[in-house]
């Protein structure tokens, strides 16, 4: 089904006798046909004008009524748009274009039951409807049903092999419940299907997905091609500066973290990532200078970190203690805090310390690898 803005204006009349007979039906004929051209032209008011001058002669009329709501949606008033869809439905039950309308803006509120509900009253009518089933699928997911979204996406697929919604939906959806490999398993097939024309999106939904298997080299291919299709795209320069960092790289990673910094110098994540690139390679003074940037524009508990650990690692352990000791306060999940000051312990000596640190989070019920790691070299020497 088409959206109800692209629908023919003209649908409904009998062009042959009705308008030619009656002037009025003629007049209203016209209204709705130039409404649907300003919508079509992005000309809200001129529409809207049209429509309510049809509303004027028919105070039912289902073209008016609909293109009332598809104005009021193009200009993101979903909730006047569904009074419109709404109002069309009680003298129009089943209007397929309304139903439409109706489902599609509360999708835009976030009402996405509803949505459902709306949808499937469609498929009463056309249960084999692609852009319908692709949407209720969408819902469910946004709704974290796994089960349904998938049956649906998968129907959608015995209907239309390697239709794109559906491929992207299962992607984000499996990548969702951080299934990353039958995320990629959905993504590879789209672009196993449009070559080079494959969306930017899929490219770096890709890179992610490696990212996230911690299998860095593989995602860079995919953030790279993302680069040649848009040299400035944040999310593939990004996802390379990490992936750079994955793989131990450091240099190459703040080529990207830089990068991303030209367009958007006040990033402080960038900024604090930037200074961690710098304090691996033991620039202490560029990572320090990028720390305090990421501090200037606000409190950030990893620019703060980053100092610390430098502070320890130029010989100024009280002074990293201290500056730890109250992140942790504040901060008390966070296993990278602990990690650090546990550190900081064990160089000034005081290994005892450095032991209840680790058990402190380990109290919380948190599981970590790491701290788990350096609890059994201080236990077990």
């Amino acid at each position: 089904m088409s959206d109800p803005a692209n629908h023919d204006p003209d649908h409904g009349f009998d062009a042959g006798t009705a308008p030619q007979q009656n002037p009025e039906l003629a007049e209203i004929a016209e209204l709705s046909k130039k409404g649907y051209q300003f919508l079509k032209e992005n000309r809200t008011a001129d529409a809207e004008r049209n429509f309510r001058m049809i509303l004027e002669k028919d105070g039912e009329n289902n073209y008016a009524l609909v293109g009332l709501g598809d104005a009021a949606r193009k200009r993101g008033a979903h909730r006047d748009a569904v009074d419109h869809y709404k109002k069309c439905l009680i003298y129009h039950p089943g209007n397929n274009y309304a139903l439409f309308g109706l489902a599609d803006c509360y999708k835009a509120l976030n009402q996405y039951q509803k949505a459902i509900e709306i949808w499937e009253q469609y498929l009463l009518h056309d249960n084999r409807n692609i852009t319908v089933l692709t949407r209720i699928a969408d819902a469910y997911r946004k709704v974290r049903d796994f089960r349904k979204s998938k049956a649906i996406y998968l129907r959608v697929l015995e209907m239309e092999t390697d239709n794109p919604y559906a491929l992207i939906g299962l992607g984000h959806l499996h990548y969702d419940f951080k299934e990353y490999r039958d995320a990629l398993h959905y993504w590879q097939r789209m672009v196993e299907a449009q070559g080079d024309a494959v969306d930017i999106r899929v490219l770096t939904s890709i890179g992610n997905c490696y990212r996230k298997l911690k299998q860095f080299d593989m995602g860079v291919p995919y953030f790279e091609k993302a680069l040649v299709k848009e040299p400035d795209n944040f999310y593939a320069l990004f996802g390379l500066a990490d992936c750079y960092r994955g793989t131990g790289d450091q240099a190459k990673s703040l080529e990207y973290w830089n990068r991303i910094l030209d367009h958007d110098p006040r990033n402080k994540v960038i900024l604090t990532r930037a200074g961690d690139a710098y304090r691996v390679m033991g620039d202490f003074g560029e990572a320090s200078s990028y720390y305090e940037r990421a501090l200037n524009i606000e409190f950030d508990v990893y620019a703060v970190l980053g100092l610390a650990t430098i502070a320890r690692m130029q010989g100024r352990v009280q002074e990293a203690t201290e500056s730890l000791r109250k992140l942790v306060q504040n901060d008390g999940k966070n296993y990278r805090l602990h990690l650090e000051l546990a550190h900081c312990y064990l160089a000034s000596g005081e290994k005892r310390k450095a032991e209840e640190t680790l058990q402190d989070f380990q109290r919380l019920g948190i599981r970590n690898p790491h701290i788990q790691e350096l609890l059994a070299r201080i236990q077990n020497p």
